[in-house]
C-alpha cells in the first residue's frame, strides 16, 4: 500500500482504515519512505498490527505482495508526481493497482501502456457505473421496519467511517446483526458488500443507489439495525451533502461525529466557523430525525480533554458520547438495543 510519507497525517485515512480492518485484501506492507522500519499500527495509533512499513516498492517484494493499493485520499483527488512515480514502480515490478483516487490511471495512456507491458490489471474504484446499472429513488426504503442509523459529521475527515465500523462490530459483540451501507472508497476496499460511492455517482442516482444498497442488505441480510457511513458534512461548503441519509435513506437515528478542538470546516478560517452541536442537532431534527449518540474526533485533545468534554457533553445532551479511538464504541449499545426493540414491538 502506497502513502508516499504521509501515513501519518489525514491524506492517509484510506491507507488507516485498512490498517485497522481489511476484509477483501490482506494487507502484508505499506511504501512510506519516511516511517521505514515501523509498524504501520504504531504509527497509525501506537497499537502494532504486525504490518510493515517499507522504504519503497523494491524492498515491499520481500513480503510477495500481489497488488498495491494507493492508500492516500488527497484533497482534489489528484495523483502528485512523487506518488505517481511509486504506481509506475509498482507496476514494473509486476504488481495490479488498485486506486481510489478521482484521477484515473486508466485514462492516462502512459500507465495503460505500462501495465499492458507489464500484465498488470488497472482498477479504478471511482470509475462510474454505467448508466444502465443505476437505479432511481422509488420510495420503497419507506416500507422496511429495521432501523437506519446515519454516521455524519459536524465536518469531513473526522472519522465517520472508522466510528461506523467500531460501532458495528461492539454492536456484533453483542450478538446484535448490524450491518453497514458503505458510501466511499475505503469501504469498499475494507470489503464492504453494500453500498456505493457516493462522489463517483450522478447526482440524480445518488439517492436511488442509497435505496438500492439499503434494500439489498435488508433483503438479503436480515438485519437488526442499519449503518449508513456519512460523507462530508451537512453544512461544510465544500460538500454539503448528508441529508441525503436522512431523507432518501429514511434514516431516523444519526450518531454525530464531532471534533471539540476543530474551528473551522477543514481547519480554513475562509470555509467559516463549525456550527455548534446544538445547531446541527437541531438541523438533524429539522430534517425529521434525531441525534442517538455523539462521538468524539479527539484530534488536538489531550486524554483527559477528551474524556473531559465526554463528561461535559453526556451532562448538557442526556445521550451516550462515545470516544471511539480512547475507549472503543461499547456504550452505545444500550440505544442500538432500544432502536431494535422499538422496532420489533412496531412488526
Amino acid at each position: 500500500m502506497l502513502t508516499s510519507n504521509k501515513l501519518d497525517t489525514g491524506d492517509a485515512k484510506t491507507a488507516h482504515g485498512l490498517i485497522r480492518e481489511s476484509g477483501r485484501y490482506q494487507i502484508v506492507g505499506v511504501c512510506d519512505e519516511k516511517h521505514a522500519g515501523r509498524d504501520a499500527g504504531e504509527v497509525l495509533d501506537g497499537k502494532p498490527r504486525k504490518i510493515p512499513v517499507f522504504k519503497n516498492i523494491a524492498e515491499s517484494m520481500s513480503v510477495k505482495p500481489e497488488i498495491c493499493i494507493v492508500g492516500l485520499a488527497l484533497t482534489g483527488g489528484m495523483f502528485t508526481e512523487e506518488l505517481l512515480e511509486e504506481v509506475k514502480s509498482a507496476i514494473t515490478h509486476k504488481l495490479g493497482i488498485v486506486n481510489g483516487l478521482h484521477d484515473k490511471l486508466n485514462e492516462r495512456p502512459e500507465i495503460v501502456n505500462l501495465a499492458k507491458e507489464n500484465g498488470v490489471q488497472l482498477t479504478d474504484i471511482r470509475a462510474a457505473k454505467k448508466f444502465s446499472d443505476l437505479h432511481f429513488w422509488t420510495g420503497r426504503v419507506k416500507e422496511i421496519s429495521t432501523p437506519i442509523v446515519a454516521v455524519i459529521g459536524t465536518d469531513c475527515s473526522l472519522g465517520k467511517r472508522t466510528t461506523t465500523k467500531f460501532v458495528i462490530n461492539a454492536c456484533r459483540a453483542a450478538g446484535i446483526n448490524a450491518q453497514m451501507i458503505y458510501t466511499g472508497q475505503t469501504g469498499w476496499l475494507q470489503g464492504g458488500r453494500y453500498g456505493f460511492i457516493l462522489d463517483s455517482t450522478l447526482n440524480d442516482f445518488v439517492s436511488g443507489e442509497l435505496e438500492h444498497a439499503i434494500l439489498s442488505c435488508e433483503q438479503d441480510t436480515h438485519p437488526d439495525v442499519i449503518f449508513i457511513e456519512g460523507q462530508s458534512a451537512l453544512r461544510n461548503p465544500s460538500g454539503p451533502c448528508g441529508s441525503e441519509f436522512l431523507i432518501s435513506g429514511n434514516a431516523k437515528s444519526v450518531i454525530l461525529v464531532h471534533a471539540p478542538a476543530r474551528e473551522y470546516y477543514d481547519h480554513d478560517p475562509a470555509w467559516g466557523a463549525i456550527p455548534t452541536i446544538e445547531s446541527e442537532m437541531a438541523l438533524v431534527r429539522q430534517l425529521g430525525s434525531s441525534v442517538i449518540a455523539l462521538a468524539l474526533n479527539t484530534e488536538g485533545l489531550s486524554k483527559e480533554q477528551a474524556l473531559a468534554f465526554q463528561k461535559d457533553y453526556q451532562q448538557m445532551f442526556n445521550i451516550s458520547v462515545l470516544l471511539p479511538i480512547i475507549e472503543g464504541c461499547e456504550n452505545v449499545v444500550p440505544a442500538i438495543q432500544r432502536l431494535k426493540r422499538q422496532a420489533q414491538a412496531i412488526t
